[in-house]
């Protein structure tokens, strides 16, 4: 359970910074950082409530 911001933000950065890596090379807006740290966003929220599912399940 600690482990679960820390791979939400592992997951967020990593994306951001590949989008921040898109955008240099191939626009000249945010559109690539946009996207992809809006869809971080969900698969780091599908990954906790698949966690917390299995924890619960556990129980």
């Amino acid at each position: 359970m600690m482990n679960i911001p820390f791979q939400m933000g592992i997951i967020i950065f990593c994306f951001t910074y590949l989008g921040i890596w898109l955008d240099e090379k191939y626009t000249n807006s945010s559109i690539f950082t946009i996207i992809l740290s809006l869809f971080a966003v969900f698969i780091a929220l599908y990954n906790v409530i698949r966690q917390v599912k299995n924890l619960n399940k556990d129980d």
